[in-house]
């Protein structure tokens, strides 16, 4: 049984914690903030023992295996290099990093160290991914065409919340975008082309995006993000044999339905779990828990590569858009 330490508790974490404690028999031993009434109350919320004062008495806990890092974007790689730095696993909030070359840093460091971390796309784990995964490997739906996905939400403006300013990581590539991305990467790799327009929020984070991802085979992804309008949240993936309609929220527990082409034939299949939202943090969960079990250090579902590349796409699509990057805050 893995014994987790939150840093930075907040609306994210909370998910994750019920999740672990409703879906596992993980624990969460400790929680630390900057706040220290903050962590009291989380802790208080969740059946939490123990409070730390600091980030890095919690790293220092003996009763600790694995450090959850829940902070806004910004603090992703410091608090990663500390848990790592004190000999911890660590599951690191999505991205990874603010960057692609921040999280390289944090997988030499892991490397280096000889422990396990992770970034925490909880999609990667769902039941539902695990399935399509097969259905592509067998080659169900033929030679892959398209992808099409879309991740967008309204936000109130605030300049100084995590979600609009530079500082903190905000824009909406690295906190809606990154799952159509992931998806596009999921179903064809990496893209060697990447092509971005879109628009800026007032502060110069990116606040609506639009890729075109271009493959060798010809084949495509087409992608969506934007923080100033709730869109479909769907996603399709298309053969030559066979498409792939995956429920809206695409990136949560859910469903899919599988149309041949030319055909009217459709096969549906339902997650018959029952496990719904943000419960779908379990699954990942589980899936460390398994990983460290086995004496990896990293996942092979998910490995530190494959959240570098992410952020390779995302780092392109920004650079062409021209957002504030964050270290033109520093």
């Amino acid at each position: 049984m893995l014994r987790w330490g939150v840093l930075a508790p907040g609306r994210i974490a909370g998910g994750f914690v019920w999740a672990l404690h409703q879906h596992t028999d993980q624990r969460v031993h400790a929680v630390a903030s900057r706040d220290p009434e903050r962590a009291q109350r989380f802790a208080a919320t969740y059946g939490i023992p123990h409070v730390h004062g600091s980030y890095e008495q919690l790293v220092a806990d003996p009763h600790v295996d694995i450090v959850y890092v829940a902070s806004p974007h910004s603090e992703h790689k410091r608090q990663a290099l500390l848990a790592i730095a004190a000999g911890k696993h660590v599951l690191v909030e999505k991205p990874l990093a603010l960057d692609a070359g921040e999280a390289r840093e944090i997988a030499r460091a892991a490397r280096a160290a000889g422990v396990f971390a992770m970034e925490a796309l909880w999609s990667r784990f769902l039941p539902q991914t695990l399935i399509i995964e097969r259905l592509l490997r067998d080659g169900v739906l033929g030679d892959l065409r398209l992808v099409t996905a879309d991740f967008g939400g309204r936000f109130e403006f605030d300049p100084e919340g995590r979600i609009f300013n530079p500082a903190l990581g905000g824009g909406a590539l690295l906190d809606l975008g990154i799952y159509p991305i992931w998806l596009a990467h999921f179903a064809l790799g990496p893209p060697p082309r990447v092509h971005a327009t879109g628009s800026l929020a007032e502060t110069g984070v990116d606040g609506q995006a639009a890729l075109i991802l271009t493959y060798a085979t010809g084949a495509q992804a087409l992608l969506h993000t934007t923080l100033f309008a709730e869109t479909p949240q769907e996603a399709v993936i298309a053969g030559t044999h066979a498409r792939l309609q995956l429920d809206s929220r695409f990136f949560t527990p859910g469903g899919f339905t599988l149309k041949a082409a030319r055909s009217e034939q459709r096969l549906r299949w339902a997650d018959p779990s029952g496990i719904h939202g943000s419960e779908g943090l379990a699954y990942q969960a589980a899936a460390v828990a398994r990983h460290i079990g086995e004496g990896q250090t990293e996942s092979p579902l998910h490995p530190l590569e494959h959240s570098i590349a992410l952020l390779e796409t995302i780092d392109a699509a920004r650079g062409q858009l021209g957002a504030t990057h964050w270290r033109d805050r520093e």
